[in-house]
């Protein structure tokens, strides 16, 4: 029963991958990474006797918004945060101002976890429950934490715009 189950399984893995390789089991055991950690983090609440808050205001919502978006972005294309992601991945090129584009490598959970930590639209869900976490077991910390993040979010589009303005201004001193 158990083998029919799982031939079940793959038969179904190779109709989704449509000829490419699409590793859903190994993406399975990633979903249940997070959903382990979202039950430890639920389980250290109830030992803790920590609550959860009433309400989350407004800026607290823009200051986790905020610095999720940045810490996502740092964690998934900084050059600094390479090292981490070099297990799973191979660099390709510059995407972007001081952001890497890495390519994912190997089969399997290296290459469930490389595509992971190069999608900051993906690590934001696990930087999100993070900072919600630190929201309950740390608020004060976890405060500071987010407002240091969205003051490097926000200097990081001050910067753009006025990389974009001295573009600008350079562009229309050529033209006199």
């Amino acid at each position: 029963m158990t083998n029919d189950f799982v031939d079940s399984l793959r038969k179904e893995e190779r109709a989704y991958e449509n000829g490419t390789e699409r590793p859903l089991g190994s993406y399975l055991r990633v979903l249940g990474v997070y959903g382990a950690a979202v039950a430890g983090l639920f389980a250290a609440g109830r030992v803790t006797g920590a609550r959860l808050p009433k309400r989350i205001s407004t800026k607290d919502l823009v200051l986790m918004g905020l610095s999720t978006h940045k810490l996502s972005r740092t964690i998934t294309k900084d050059p600094v945060t390479s090292p981490l992601r070099a297990p799973f991945t191979r660099y390709a090129g510059v995407s972007g101002p001081a952001e890497l584009h890495e390519e994912v490598r190997g089969h399997g959970i290296k290459h469930a976890v490389g595509e992971l930590i190069t999608c900051p639209f993906c690590v934001a869900q696990w930087v999100a429950t993070a900072y919600a976490a630190g929201m309950v077991f740390a608020p004060r910390f976890t405060r500071l934490a987010g407002a240091t993040m969205t003051a490097v979010t926000m200097s990081d589009w001050l910067q753009l715009g006025y990389s974009r303005l001295m573009q600008s201004a350079e562009g229309k001193g050529d033209d006199s």
